[in-house]
C-alpha cells in the first residue's frame, strides 16, 4: 500500500489573520464634492433671500 501524502496548502490560505486595509480615496473625493455643492446651494439660497420681496413682487403681479 502507498503512503498517504498530507496536501500542502499555499501560505494565504492557512494564514488565519489578514490585513485589512481599505481605500477610501474615492470617498473622500465624493464626500468633498458634496460639500462644494451644499455650501454652494447654499450661498445661493441665503443670496436670493435678500431679494426676496423684490423676485416675489415681480412674480405676484
Amino acid at each position: 500500500m502507498s503512503k498517504k501524502r498530507q496536501r500542502t496548502r499555499p501560505a494565504a490560505a492557512t494564514s488565519k489573520s489578514f490585513e485589512f486595509n481599505p481605500n477610501y480615496s474615492l470617498v473622500k473625493r465624493d464626500l468633498a464634492r458634496i460639500g462644494i455643492l451644499a455650501g454652494t446651494f447654499l450661498a445661493i439660497l441665503v443670496g436670493l433671500s435678500f431679494f426676496q420681496d423684490q423676485l416675489l413682487a415681480l412674480f405676484v403681479k
